[in-house]
């Protein structure tokens, strides 16, 4: 189990998310501490209780059947550390990091992590982090190169109300994936996802009917001969 003090976090007041309130930092600052454990690992953090509740209520409110919530002491074990690391530094620096600053080989893992911390926002209610984190997740995506799969796409959807930003995000990247005629994907890369929730199939299908704008199908029903019917390929068809 890990262990994060305040000793450990590098906070600076001028790179503050309020910059000029110096004085309301410092007393959100001064209060009681608050014993948080995140992951099946359970990673604790030991962070100021005024700060986290000034940001979103959900560490001052009871939640009984969802998350533990006891004197001073919260449990998000269904939670990414990763992501929780992000949370912590945006709260006392102001801002995370900008993955075009990473190399290569960080890109992918950083883009993970910044969904993963919108997630956790979406459910703690922190809006401001949570656009922060989408654009570090697309930008991500975008610079490595590579787009969730359907394993990483599954539990977006299972978390997620059906009018989410990135639910819009995700379902346009996998109709884009279907679309690409030099991508490996097609419709049944994501069987997983349609069989779980009908409203990613839905939502991949608008996605796809809205990027190919004005242009229609040929009518199935125009064919003549057998395309539809049931026997071998160049097979003489009996059907007059």
């Amino acid at each position: 189990m890990g262990y994060h003090s305040l000793d450990s976090i590098h906070t600076y007041f001028q790179d503050f998310a309020y910059r000029d309130q110096a004085k309301l930092f410092a007393e959100l600052l001064s209060g009681p501490v608050m014993d948080i454990y995140v992951g099946q690992s359970k990673r604790h953090w030991c962070l100021h209780q005024d700060l986290l509740c000034y940001h979103t209520s959900f560490f001052h409110n009871q939640s009984p059947g969802e998350e533990k919530h006891k004197a001073g002491k919260v449990e998000l074990l269904e939670e990414d550390p990763r992501a929780f690391e992000l949370l912590v530094k945006w709260l006392y620096q102001g801002k995370i990091d900008d993955v075009s600053d990473m190399p290569m080989d960080k890109k992918w893992d950083y883009a993970d992590a910044c969904q993963k911390l919108y997630s956790l926002c979406d459910k703690i209610n922190m809006p401001q982090l949570k656009n922060v984190a989408i654009d570090q997740f697309r930008k991500g995506c975008h610079e490595a190169g590579l787009v969730p799969g359907p394993e990483e796409i599954k539990p977006i959807y299972e978390t997620t109300t059906p009018r989410s930003p990135i639910r819009k995000l995700i379902s346009q990247i996998a109709a884009r994936q279907i679309m690409d005629p030099e991508s490996q994907s097609d419709a049944g890369t994501y069987r997983l996802c349609f069989e779980a929730s009908a409203d990613f199939a839905i939502d991949v299908v608008n996605a796809i009917r809205q990027g190919t704008g004005t242009q229609l199908f040929h009518d199935p029903t125009e064919e003549v001969g057998c395309f539809y019917h049931e026997h071998g390929t160049g097979q003489l068809c009996r059907v007059s």
